[in-house]
């Protein structure tokens, strides 16, 4: 049994199969290419989803595991080079701090990551690999044990330049050999999207690593496990015309503004290439006239100065008018679960207690 991170506020009893993790575990050093013998570094919490399975995958293989008490960025590039690290798994918000850090220098040589836990900014992505990095990108939940999506890559994609292939890279992807079936579906209907790269449904999951169901919580099983066999995931995400699914937003963070629906997720990319930024994340704050509009909070990494003004300035470059945050909170740190997962329902309190901001009914929209 594992506990969900909470980033919706209430972690929930996850109760898995050994057949389940046993497939999961194979799937992901499959999908992975892992050899044997590899020397694997752990910044992934092994409570995060049993470790993305990586605990008995390395097992499997013959891995050297090497373990950190903290995680820090310098650390890190000393184990790397100190025993030779070949892989290493860890969040978005891990590839931020490595490619941000002071200590951050060109590797020596090539270290394959695994990154998966909140969509990765392709900006983010982009500088991760420039150092070195050989980044793959997966999905999965506590729910389904470990990664059960994979941005499969593709060799053309290499001819492509470095933005392009980074922006790529950033989508979630297709299913991994150990998964049944995956649909982007209407979560009313069940029927799917349009494969546009724009219609937005809800992530749906068949096959053997999906869960049992909650621990003592058929309520909650019920509200996302079907009778025909579909997990509904509650990631909101768009199915491009190559199969590649995109998550877009989490179901409880889709901002609605003036009827618009509005993914934090895409404004969150945008505040991710400004060069100030260190971390982003963007909820919905009460608006007299629009009922919601994005409020960005934000870190900054202390290599340039940026003002709340800059910021929102920056944005309306580069986004529709109505996407672009209204409201701008600079923060030292951004709250995190223990699995380093940015706490979006601590901030979307933060934006209701400001009360509601006042947009000009004057201002077009587009």
């Amino acid at each position: 049994m594992n506990y969900t991170s909470g980033t919706t506020s209430a972690p929930k009893g996850v109760v898995h199969s050994h057949r389940g993790i046993f497939v999961v575990s194979l799937d992901s050093l499959i999908e992975w290419s892992v050899p044997k013998q590899p020397v694997y570094l752990w910044t992934l919490p092994m409570f995060h989803a049993n470790g993305w399975s990586y605990p008995w995958g390395m097992a499997a293989v013959g891995g050297t595991n090497i373990c950190l008490r903290k995680f820090d960025a310098g650390i890190i590039y000393d184990s790397i080079n100190k025993h030779g690290v070949t892989h290493i798994c860890a969040a978005p918000v891990v590839l931020n701090m490595l490619s941000n850090s002071p200590d951050s220098k060109p590797l020596k040589h090539p270290v394959y990551i695994m990154t998966a836990g909140s969509p990765p900014p392709a900006a983010v992505l982009f500088r991760t690999e420039s150092l070195g990095f050989v980044v793959h990108h997966g999905y999965g939940l506590t729910e389904t044990g470990g990664l059960v999506i994979s941005c499969t890559w593709k060799n053309h994609w290499n001819k492509f330049p470095a933005n392009e292939r980074a922006r790529l890279k950033s989508r979630q992807g297709v299913r991994t050999l150990g998964m049944a079936e995956v649909d982007v579906v209407d979560p009313e209907s069940g029927v799917s999207v349009k494969r546009d790269g724009s219609t937005l449904g809800e992530i749906v999951l068949k096959g053997a690593c999906v869960m049992l169901g909650y621990f003592k919580d058929p309520e909650g099983t019920s509200k996302c496990m079907k009778d025909d066999g579909w997990f509904y995931t509650g990631d909101v995400a768009v199915m491009h015309p190559d199969g590649y699914l995109e998550i877009k937003d989490r179901s409880k963070d889709v901002i609605i503004s003036g009827g618009e629906n509005l993914s934090s997720v895409e404004v969150e990319s945008v505040l991710y290439t400004h060069p100030a930024i260190n971390e982003a994340a963007v909820v919905a704050r009460p608006d007299e006239f629009w009922g919601e509009t994005p409020c960005a909070f934000v870190s900054l990494n202390g290599k340039h100065k940026a003002s709340e003004k800059d910021i929102i300035e920056f944005c309306r470059a580069k986004l529709p008018h109505y996407m672009v945050p209204k409201t701008v909170i600079i923060k030292q740190e951004l709250p995190k679960t223990s699995t380093g997962k940015i706490q979006k329902f601590v901030l979307r309190d933060i934006a209701k207690s400001m009360g509601k901001s006042n947009s000009s009914k004057k201002v077009s929209r587009m």
